[in-house]
């Protein structure tokens, strides 16, 4: 069996996703229990509990879920799809939880006026980071409001250098692994979620960029955020995990005696206007709960990953030079057999 580093893992003659490889802890570790691993980090300047950002989908995140993240310590971008924008900056308060906004390449000049008037970090959400009018977007937010800004989304990390110059803080990466997203299958463009990730990772380290990586798509399991932070994230940004909570938009309906929410993709077509391109699909997903239940058992996984990998902290467990590429039958291993 091979042990591949992160470099070595990069040159791969495939490209990976998440349930292509493994941890493997190859020290013995040194801690005595959970409770004394440390999962706070700082992003984008903010000083988080936990690594998560909620997806900008008009399913996942509205106002509720960004106050409730926030109370959780992780961080909320609000969806530019219904009117939550509108009323966050009609309203007198600034105390709402909220501190990340997602927008439109045609958002009013005002309405980035009032963003920056309430020094909200800024998402620019596009399908493709690697376009000029995006860069344009992001150069202007910089010069004339200085705001942090998020654009994405981008599936390597070959224009990485360009999306620093242009100002950006930080980059989503992950191009058609979102599971209502229907990308990859309507274009043919993207790459496994491992590779983007690394591809992205090892260009930061190269080039000595500062920009932040927000892994973006393809998570299913608390074990898929393990191995991203593990790969080198500084963050990991939810959308399915956090669907179906008692904070995301839209009303619980009852079917077949089960609780369920509504989810869909930002490009999907009850999102999407006349005659546009749809790249994403509309499901339904098991009513959760509250979100705080999905990040108390996020963070157990967490923390028992990082036990197994004798970690004390995120920054430790960026560091791990340890992997596996798994055989089909090995992943299918691994699967619960009920």
């Amino acid at each position: 069996m091979k042990i591949y580093s992160k470099e070595e893992l990069n040159n791969f003659h495939y490209s990976l996703t998440y349930d292509d490889i493994s941890l493997v802890p190859t020290t013995i570790s040194s801690i005595r229990s959970r409770r004394d691993i440390e999962l706070k980090t700082t992003f984008l300047g903010l000083d988080l509990t936990i690594p998560v950002v909620s997806s900008p989908m008009d399913t996942v995140t509205g106002i509720e879920m960004c106050r409730e993240l926030d109370k959780a310590g992780a961080l909320g971008i609000l969806n530019r799809f219904d009117s939550s924008i509108t009323k966050v900056l009609e309203s007198n308060s600034n105390e709402n939880g909220i501190k990340a906004v997602s927008i439109g390449l045609d958002v009013p000049d005002e309405i980035l006026e009032k963003i920056a008037d309430r020094n909200y970090i800024v998402c620019i959400d596009t399908a493709n980071a690697n376009n000029k009018y995006v860069l344009q977007k992001t150069e202007e937010i910089k010069s004339r409001y200085g705001l942090k800004v998020i654009i994405g989304n981008i599936a390597c990390g070959s224009t990485l250098q360009d999306l620093e110059n242009s100002g950006a803080d930080a980059v989503r990466v992950g191009i058609g692994g979102g599971s209502v997203c229907t990308t990859s299958v309507q274009t043919g463009i993207g790459i496994g979620q491992v590779s983007a990730i690394l591809d992205a990772v090892m260009t930061k380290k190269y080039k000595n960029l500062r920009i932040e990586i927000i892994a973006d798509g393809g998570i299913k399991h608390t074990g898929d955020i393990a191995n991203a932070i593990a790969l080198g994230a500084d963050a990991v940004m939810l959308g399915r995990m956090l669907a179906g909570t008692k904070e995301t938009p839209g009303e619980v309906i009852k079917y077949n005696g089960m609780l369920w929410k509504k989810y869909r993709g930002s490009a999907s077509f009850g999102v999407k206007m006349k005659n546009e391109f749809v790249e994403g699909e509309e499901t339904m997903v098991p009513y959760k709960g509250t979100v705080l239940n999905v990040l108390d058992s996020i963070m157990d996984g967490l923390r028992s990953c990082m036990s197994y990998m004798n970690c004390n902290s995120l920054e430790e467990l960026k560091s791990c030079e340890s992997f596996v590429v798994l055989s089909n039958s090995s992943y299918l291993e691994r699967l619960p057999k009920v």
